[in-house]
């Protein structure tokens, strides 16, 4: 069987360009692997409706929404390849199971490479983030620790003190220049150059030099990636951006192959669920729109 589209990557973005197309009765095939990249957070803030909600249930409670489409076929299992040209895509999975499509859409999300500081992937999504305006609010400006992985720290250092009181550590990641330190005061911001040996307790950094120094919480940025190799394989160019990697996409959210097209945090930045959901919808109408005049 054909289907109109092959989505991979259940997680919102994928699922709001789903919406789009099976309201307009087109046959779409979601593959997910189950990793959503927020599965490690227990709520989810600035989604309008959704605020405070366990992220894991918005998730559950769209695919049941999509399940009620008669168009739609869905398939928990990871995307291992794909193959082919417009108006004739083939998806291999890691089943050995094949698919085949006239679209295909990128929604895979990405990986972020976090720094390798002892202690804070066990706390990533919990009590170190990256999204001031997904957790900011619920630190109750306390003290919130960011940590520096390159330029684009600065950035949240200058961004975060409107949530709380904070403390910008370079840990070697970065050298500030006379400009960036002046700016930095006047947000009174305080710098911290001696290295990070390890993070404990719920945000609790540990110096080099022994001294502990206790926070509400940290931010931090990562440099993300895409999830999976896929998109790049296939032909789909890839671009830099100050967050990291993504697939280069068009305004209608093709990629660089006719026919294939990406959304959500692999196709756009910044990230957030309310902006992957946009994303994607926009995504997923503009599909419909390529194989209603094609």
């Amino acid at each position: 069987m054909q289907h109109d589209v092959i989505v991979i990557g259940g997680s919102y973005a994928g699922m709001a360009a789903a919406l789009q197309l099976l309201r307009a009765r087109r046959s779409v095939l979601i593959v997910d692997a189950g990793q959503r990249r927020n599965r490690f957070a227990s709520h989810s803030h600035g989604f309008l409706s959704q605020d405070g909600a366990d992220p894991a249930e918005i998730a559950r409670t769209a695919r049941r929404q999509l399940e009620a489409y008669p168009t739609l076929s869905w398939i928990d299992g990871t995307a291992a390849a794909a193959s082919g040209e417009k108006d004739g895509f083939s998806v291999s999975l890691a089943d050995g199971s094949g698919h085949e499509a006239r679209r295909l859409l990128f929604a895979t999300g990405v990986a972020d490479g976090l720094p390798e500081i002892e202690g804070l992937q066990e706390r990533w999504g919990r009590s170190v983030f990256h999204c001031p305006y997904c957790h900011g609010y619920e630190l109750d400006r306390g003290r919130i620790g960011v940590i520096a992985t390159g330029p684009m720290s600065i950035h949240q250092a200058q961004l975060i003190p409107e949530w709380g009181e904070v403390t910008f550590f370079t840990n070697e990641a970065i050298t500030l220049d006379t400009a960036a330190r002046a700016d930095l005061a006047a947000r009174h911001v305080t710098i911290e150059e001696i290295p990070i040996a390890r993070i404990e307790g719920h945000a609790e950094i540990v110096l080099t030099d022994g001294r502990e120094l206790a926070f509400a919480g940290l931010f931090t940025a990562p440099h993300a990636t895409p999830a999976t190799p896929i998109a790049e394989n296939l032909g789909c160019a890839l671009m830099e951006t100050p967050m990291g990697i993504q697939i280069r996409t068009d305004e209608a959210k093709e990629t660089t192959l006719p026919g294939a097209f990406a959304c959500g945090d692999v196709a756009k930045m910044p990230h957030s669920v309310t902006l992957a959901v946009a994303d994607g919808a926009w995504a997923g109408a503009n599909i419909h729109r390529t194989l209603v005049f094609a």
